[in-house]
């Protein structure tokens, strides 16, 4: 993998978003929505609880989390998508690029936008609606850290299923934030889903995030086996997605897909 050549599709992106603020507002504009909605709904619930339970950190702060996941998938598909739509593909890999040059520069990319969410997150919940994030302590590192690596997994998948499939399948990719949060537990403890569920949710990653963050919410300290294994897991998927996505790139360029791109789809 050559830097300067991850360092280009950084580049690429970056400039793309300075010369356009229809790009730039995106980066902040609907976690900032989030924000404000979901503070105005914990508040009221707030008052109109009579057992003194705060819904701040639990609500909130599950929305704020949650939210840093999906830029992050959305920030390696987005980029991704820049080239579907600009039909570069043919630009791209007719240099020396090699492919786990572009992965890392979309993922690269990806670390720069949701940065930029998150900070405007942290800032809105924290001088807004009092959600400080201090009670965590370093526990807050492995969360994000699980968090943004299977974000990354799924942003790859996501993007391997446009390449393979053409660009009308962009819609497939962006409702999988949706469809996961439901075996991740995000609102409520993994005990209230069926068992059938349950078993889902043991391998999907942000389910040990939320429930730690419960546990120390309710002044448990959180488990040290559950956050190593969902760092285990959430490496695997990562793996696993750059090797579907290279899988699907040799496919592409040995049949020709790669060249017929700008078709609507591909088969």
């Amino acid at each position: 993998m050559s830097l300067n050549r991850t360092f280009a599709i950084v580049l690429r992106q970056f400039y793309l978003v300075r010369g356009s603020p229809a790009r730039v507002l995106p980066l902040f504009a609907w976690v900032g929505i989030d924000m404000v909605l979901w503070g105005f709904i914990t508040r009221y619930l707030n008052a109109v609880s009579s057992a003194g339970f705060d819904f701040v950190p639990v609500l909130l702060g599950a929305v704020l989390l949650w939210d840093f996941f999906t830029r992050v998938m959305h920030g390696v598909t987005i980029a991704f998508m820049e080239d579907v739509w600009s039909r570069n593909f043919l630009n791209l890999f007719a240099t020396p690029l090699a492919i786990s040059d572009y992965v890392a520069g979309l993922v690269v990319s990806s670390i720069g936008t949701s940065s930029v969410g998150l900070i405007v997150m942290l800032f809105l919940a924290s001088a807004i609606f009092g959600l400080s994030f201090v009670g965590y302590g370093v526990a807050i590192i492995p969360f994000l850290l699980v968090l943004f690596l299977f974000g990354v997994a799924l942003g790859i998948v996501g993007a391997a299923i446009v390449l393979r499939f053409g660009p009308a399948t962009e819609w497939f990719i962006w409702p999988i934030p949706a469809l996961v949060s439901p075996f991740a537990g995000v609102f409520y403890p993994l005990a209230t889903l069926p068992t059938w569920m349950q078993y889902f949710s043991r391998i999907v990653p942000p389910s040990y995030v939320f429930e730690n963050v419960r546990a120390i919410i309710s002044g448990h300290p959180p488990s040290v086996n559950a956050l190593i294994w969902s760092v285990v897991l959430a490496v695997i998927y990562v793996l696993l997605a750059c090797w579907v996505f290279t899988g699907v790139y040799r496919h592409s360029v040995r049949t020709g897909l790669v060249a017929r791109y700008s078709a609507e789809t591909v088969s």
